[in-house]
């Protein structure tokens, strides 16, 4: 049974963790599914946005423990093991689409390591985060601490993942970790709008954007642009224009109506 859920709507694709009966624990099959499933919607011109999200009462409680079984073994496999979960979070920072981790219930240890692999990430507001490899007596692999500097403060990273303290989805806003967290109530509503809202936009400037935001944190930009090469390319671009035209229009009648009302 597959361990990794796909499902399209237009120019959106969610991928759902989909364990619900082990809190979708991350087992080898499981991230070696994610990874093929993000190489898969690499090639996918007509996707946009991305999401990842959970099954059931929470995203992620984090690695499955039949992982470290895997992990004690000797020979290939036991490197394969250990190594499943930066391939996961890599295969996932290499989508051009836009991702977004829709993050609910817990977000545990390794889970916390593939948010931070995805561009935005939203919360609802009783999420519960954790860091508990070293109380588990491992370090936080994956490249979690590099990702995780690339997101927080490294004093912050320090004090989450020495301490394994829980804490909450107001403090992961507050620290920098989430770019928005919502009520739970109107979690689904919110991911659907920014994931909606996302897809609206302009392909071009939206990866120029994203390549820039990588470059400036010194993880390279995948096509190498320049902020001259980007601004070119996206004045030339038709989809660009349309959407240039389309604001300014939005703009100039708004502020028609502003007037009429005044006058």
């Amino acid at each position: 049974m597959a361990q990794v859920r796909l499902e399209r709507d237009g120019t959106v694709a969610t991928l759902t963790l989909d364990r619900p009966e082990v809190l979708n624990a991350l087992s080898v099959e499981l991230l070696g599914e994610l990874t093929d499933r993000c190489e898969e919607l690499a090639h996918d011109d007509e996707l946009r946005v991305v999401v990842l999200r959970g099954a059931g009462r929470g995203f992620s409680a984090g690695a499955d423990l039949s992982t470290l079984a895997h992990l004690v073994e000797d020979g290939p496999q036991a490197r394969a093991a250990a190594a499943a979960g930066d391939v996961a979070a890599s295969a996932l920072e290499a989508l051009p689409q836009v991702t977004i981790a829709a993050i609910h219930g817990r977000c545990v240890g390794g889970a916390v390591v593939l948010a931070a692999a995805c561009d935005l990430r939203i919360a609802a507001h009783d999420t519960r985060f954790s860091i508990p490899e070293i109380d588990l007596g491992i370090p936080l692999a994956w490249g979690g601490v590099p990702r995780l500097l690339r997101e927080l403060p490294p004093a912050v990273v320090r004090d989450l993942v020495l301490t394994c303290r829980e804490f909450d989805a107001a403090e992961a806003a507050t620290l920098g970790l989430l770019s928005r967290v919502v009520p739970a109530g109107g979690f689904e509503a919110a991911v659907t709008d920014l994931a909606t809202r996302l897809a609206a936009k302009s392909r071009l400037p939206v990866r120029a954007t994203l390549d820039a935001v990588a470059a400036g944190l010194g993880i390279g930009a995948p096509r190498g642009w320049s902020d001259a090469d980007a601004l070119l390319s996206a004045v030339r671009d038709p989809e660009s224009r349309a959407a240039g035209e389309a604001y300014v229009a939005r703009v100039l009648g708004q502020r028609d109506r502003d007037q009429e009302g005044e006058g």
